[in-house]
């Protein structure tokens, strides 16, 4: 997969310059060109790339933050005519208010309002938030009731705890309950973009604070079944680590009646880049048909000679009692940019319920 990085092509740097010159009083999209791709283009990447666009728009700008943001929204609604739609190609745009508006909270948030829209100002807001945490909350609330989903977004998204690649915010990850009341006005928005961003932030939340998740996840359970999913999306962390709470808030039993039997991999070793193909066979012996979670995990050697523990979830079924139902599947061991693999034992294990029932080792090799 080619990084994203490249997605600011030359033909893309020149199609924000002719927008920005359509919009902005004597901006020159020829000076805008050159600054941008100048002979550290290359090496930079994707973060120093949206940096180094935000840069280059402001060296065209009067250098009044009042004044240049106004030029920003015309910019940002200029290109909101041709195209409803989010792009990343825009994350400039974000970046320039967080870079040049930290002093001027209200033009800000009612910039990012807008430039949400075509694209997301999640990263944004956070040095804001950090900075002005009972304001920026308070805008993040009115916008929790906005008509438009990507500003009810921006609420939620914006004050999660733990937004990865996002600036950490510690005061929220030890008390999360100012973020709750902008969550309850979204627990059932009629957008999944919204909902699943819900999910995420409580998701968040269960790392640090999972009582309160799960003591909000017991009032909301049943009220609608958008609010359902994000529930039980918000818990899934919790399933994984097999939370006795949150099992049994899904109706689900921490100490299952079942086997799991015959646990084989096709090859105890296997290369780097290649899959670990696997199969076994869960047989329900609960005296009537029971619902339960099937997920396998894999221990991974890490270069440090320490191990990590990655879950994986295969279903959420009804089973009946001493039906044996057999599982086959395959595990990718290729190097991703979010994990790479390395030489050593590994260990498969199945677990039913976050218990575990069986267990296999393996090698992976170069």
């Amino acid at each position: 997969m080619e990084p994203l990085k490249y997605m600011f092509s030359p033909a893309i740097i020149e199609e924000i310059g002719t927008q920005a010159a359509h919009t902005i009083p004597g901006f020159s999209k020829d000076l805008f060109i050159t600054h941008v791709l100048n002979h550290q283009w290359d090496a930079l990447e994707l973060k120093q790339r949206v940096r180094h666009i935000s840069t280059a728009l402001y060296a065209q700008l009067s250098g009044s933050y009042p004044t240049d943001i106004q030029h920003i929204l015309h910019l940002t609604h200029s290109i909101l005519q041709s195209s409803t739609s989010q792009s990343f190609v825009y994350m400039f745009l974000p970046d320039y208010i967080e870079q040049y508006g930290t002093q001027h909270l209200s033009l800000s948030l009612q910039a990012m309002e807008a430039v949400t829209c075509l694209c997301s100002c999640e990263f944004a807001i956070r040095p804001f938030l950090l900075a002005h945490q009972q304001q920026v909350l308070a805008q993040m609330l009115l916008w929790s009731t906005h008509p438009n989903p990507h500003v009810r977004r921006l609420s939620s998204e914006g004050c999660r705890p733990r937004l990865p690649w996002g600036m950490a915010m510690p005061s929220l990850k030890k008390d999360p309950t100012p973020i709750l009341p902008i969550l309850e006005n979204l627990n059932n928005d009629p957008s999944e973009y919204v909902r699943k961003s819900v999910a995420n932030n409580l998701n968040d939340i269960t790392k640090d604070n999972p009582d309160i998740v799960l003591a909000l996840g017991a009032r909301w359970l049943g009220t609608s079944p958008h609010t359902n999913w994000i529930v039980k999306h918000a818990c899934r962390t919790l399933l994984k680590k097999g939370n006795i709470t949150a099992l049994q808030l899904f109706g689900l039993s921490h100490q299952p009646l079942c086997t799991v039997a015959d646990l084989n991999v096709a090859s105890n070793v296997i290369s780097i880049g290649q899959h670990l193909h696997f199969s076994f066979t869960l047989t329900s012996h609960h005296p009537a048909p029971t619902t339960m979670r099937v997920e396998y995990i894999i221990t991974y050697a890490k270069a440090n000679e320490k191990q990590s523990n990655k879950v994986f979830k295969i279903t959420e079924n009804t089973y009946h009692p001493l039906q044996p139902t057999n599982f086959t599947r395959r595990q990718s061991f290729a190097d991703m940019t979010t994990r790479k693999h390395y030489p050593g034992t590994h260990h498969l294990t199945i677990a039913i319920n976050g218990c575990h029932m069986a267990i296999v080792a393996f090698e992976v090799v170069r």
